[in-house]
């Protein structure tokens, strides 16, 4: 049975367990999430991921981590030495993007690797090698689509992107409309060209109860990406990207039907007064399905600084109910990501996730700030570094102009925190005199 299974009947598997202590709550609560369809726990039969998380309503936000080759750079080693940075920045799971060099070796590497859930695109799988083959990508075939995904599910992959909702009649009103920037999803493009150049509708829409027969078997969660979604600001919110939505949340309930967990993927280029907008629209069409979002983006102007663009896009997401943010790069839009973008990525998004989770009450999101808050009155560095989002450089950047004093180097003898301690003093004991 799956988990979404399992949990209809009252079954408590081992995962829910698990994701109820790391989250703190009372188990039934997760059952009864996974059994409504608004919290899932990817974990697939063939490989059960040793740190399962769980996605959804009243849950901790988590991270992804992309990961992957792309046709000029990376090997397994290098995505290796990813995959150990991302763990250690804090990512709840990571995903496999590889587009270059041997995918099955990557892929299968990083799920041999991998305590957390591991997602892929398997349609990038299929258009590569029909690259490789036949000299185009949308000379793939149906069978071959369905193929990639299957064997893809058999090595183990805990929850996948299928751009399920990238439909013709979508695809027309985004061409009635027209777009600044058209599409920027790269699986999306994949189906666009072979529903062009077949004059056929997209066969994981077309064959959408195929694909959830391979998602049941193995228990894979599927993740319904948004092929259309707004790469500028200028198309967000718009009425493409509504055509797909509208479709994913019709796709979401016959996947519940048929005992298959689900959740919904978000835009990435998005401005401000839209973001809480975008997230009602989710969970109005998609029936509280988990919500995932890349970053969002909140400028288009942030070349080398995406990640800071993603965060602030990613703390009003969560806040408004956002469940899950893929995080962005220093490099989005400029090159394969290196070990340390990917920590900076993480580390971003986590403290995006963590301020949406003060916003939505996410249980122990408040303790932790009132526990640093505590040490920072009373001028205790190690243990302030010690409940940072990342201690490595909170250590290395106070002890990088080492204080004279109790406080730190900015102020020194004038620290606040110590002179109104100091006052504060003084003060009582004239009153008591």
């Amino acid at each position: 049975m799956t988990q979404l299974e399992s949990a209809l009947q009252g079954i408590i598997t081992p995962e829910m367990e698990y994701v109820a202590k790391a989250e703190g709550v009372d188990v039934e609560v997760i059952r009864r999430g996974v059994a409504e369809g608004t919290i899932v726990i990817p974990a697939n039969k063939m490989r059960r991921p040793r740190r399962p998380c769980g996605i959804g309503k009243g849950l901790r936000t988590k991270v992804n981590a992309n990961l992957g080759t792309s046709p000029d750079w990376g090997d397994v080693e290098s995505e290796l030495e990813k995959l150990r940075v991302a763990l250690e920045a804090g990512a709840d799971t990571v995903m496999d993007l590889s587009t270059g060099g041997d995918l099955r070796a990557v892929r299968r590497a990083i799920l041999a690797s991998s305590p957390v859930p591991v997602g892929t695109v398997p349609v990038y799988q299929a258009g590569i090698e029909a690259l490789e083959k036949r000299g185009a990508i949308v000379k793939m075939t149906e069978e071959e689509i369905f193929a990639a995904i299957e064997e893809q599910a058999r090595d183990g992959v805990d929850f996948m992107t299928v751009h399920c909702g990238v439909t013709l009649k979508a695809v027309e009103r985004l061409s009635r409309e027209g777009r600044l920037l058209n599409v920027v999803s790269r699986g999306g493009t994949f189906l666009i060209g072979w529903m062009s150049y077949h004059e056929r509708e997209n066969p994981l829409f077309e064959h959408f109860d195929r694909l959830l027969e391979i998602a049941r078997e193995y228990d894979v969660t599927l993740s319904l990406g948004d092929g259309l979604r707004p790469g500028s600001l200028a198309d967000a919110t718009d009425r493409a990207q509504i055509e797909e939505l509208m479709i994913l949340g019709e796709l979401v309930e016959r996947a519940r039907r048929a005992g298959v967990q689900v959740m919904v993927e978000g835009p990435g280029h998005v401005p401000l007064d839209q973001i809480a907008l975008n997230v009602q629209l989710e969970k109005r069409f998609c029936k509280g399905a988990p919500f995932y979002v890349l970053g969002p983006l909140v400028t288009d102007v942030a070349a080398g600084y995406d990640h800071i663009a993603a965060a602030i896009g990613g703390a009003v997401a969560a806040g408004a109910g956002a469940d899950f943010l893929c995080y962005v790069t220093p490099s989005e839009h400029l090159s394969l990501p290196d070990a340390e973008d990917v920590r900076e990525g993480v580390i971003a998004a986590r403290i995006a996730a963590h301020a949406g989770d003060l916003v939505k009450g996410v249980k122990g999101a408040w303790e932790w700030d009132e526990k640093i808050s505590l040490a920072r009155a009373r001028l205790d560095w190690e243990e302030q570094i010690k409940l940072s989002v990342d201690p490595e450089k909170a250590r290395r950047l106070h002890e990088r102009f080492p204080s004279k004093g109790p406080g730190c180097s900015m102020c020194g003898d004038y620290c606040a925190v110590k002179l109104v301690h100091n006052f504060l003093k003084a003060c009582a004991s004239k009153s008591r005199s």
